[in-house]
């Protein structure tokens, strides 16, 4: 009697562009072998919208509105680079309250951003509660993001020289007052997540990235330091006046996953 033969043929899947985890911006071609991903093939441009031939014709104060949506979900970064660049070709001089208002609004973008990583990416594992604990804080950032600039997203805030309006009466009360509430959801964030046994099973040695590996792909942020190379432009660059914050950042000395 013939025993039967498992077929090993591999399977190709298209995600995206039109698919939930890409939201129309990127399209993957995966090759898997069970549930192995053993080949990837990027496709890119879809979110091309022509930004750099409008620039063309614009002035920096009137293009900064468009690089507020270059990457929509962190757009304080996008302004401050724009303006950054002038401001050291032209040896232009940040007022110290107008670079110390620039890092709150960078630090809470960075914290909105990553919140919207880590909302679904929890929901894609699995892990719904989460999600719906997450997307309630991103929704405070925004509030103070709305109260300083008038705009929930595409703030269009930052400046050459400076922001483009000081800091209303009371917003700083307010902000103190939600890093000391996001503290305690940091707190329920490790209960249920990085205490989750089901959730360190799912993702813990999944993908593991090294040193060589990621500075060969040209890996940056969090993914650079989770893989053991301490390196944050914040500390090397100086850019602002990150300079005179003592702070430390996470690293790791193992690859990541």
């Amino acid at each position: 009697m013939n025993m039967p033969v498992t077929r090993k043929d591999l399977m190709i899947v298209n995600m995206g562009p039109h698919h939930p985890s890409m939201h129309g911006v990127l399209r993957l071609v995966v090759t898997l072998d069970g549930e192995d991903v053993i080949d990837c093939e990027p496709i890119l441009g879809y979110l091309h919208r022509g930004m750099e031939k409008i620039a063309e014709n614009r002035t920096i104060i009137q293009y900064l509105p468009y690089v507020t949506r270059w990457d929509y979900l962190a757009t304080m970064f996008t302004e401050a680079i724009t303006v950054n660049g002038p401001e050291r070709l032209g040896n232009i001089q940040v007022p110290k309250r107008a670079s110390y208002i620039r890092v709150i609004m960078l630090e809470l973008s960075r914290i909105a951003s990553h919140l919207l990583w880590l909302g679904p990416f929890m929901a894609d594992i699995g892990a719904q509660t989460p999600f719906f604990y997450i997307f309630r804080e991103r929704e405070l950032v925004y509030d103070l993001f709305e109260a300083a600039t008038g705009m929930r997203m595409m703030h269009n805030y930052f400046r050459i020289g400076g922001v483009a309006a000081d800091l209303p009466y009371g917003w700083i009360d307010k902000c103190l007052d939600f890093c000391d509430y996001f503290l305690t959801g940091v707190t329920e964030y490790q209960k249920l997540i990085t205490r989750n046994p089901i959730f360190l099973e799912r993702v813990e040695g999944v993908g593991i990235i090294g040193r060589d590996e990621v500075i060969n792909w040209g890996l940056s942020g969090p993914m650079l330091r989770a893989s053991g190379i301490q390196w944050d432009l914040r500390k090397i660059d100086h850019y602002e006046c990150y300079d005179e914050f003592d702070w430390k950042y996470n690293g790791k000395k193992k690859g990541i996953h």
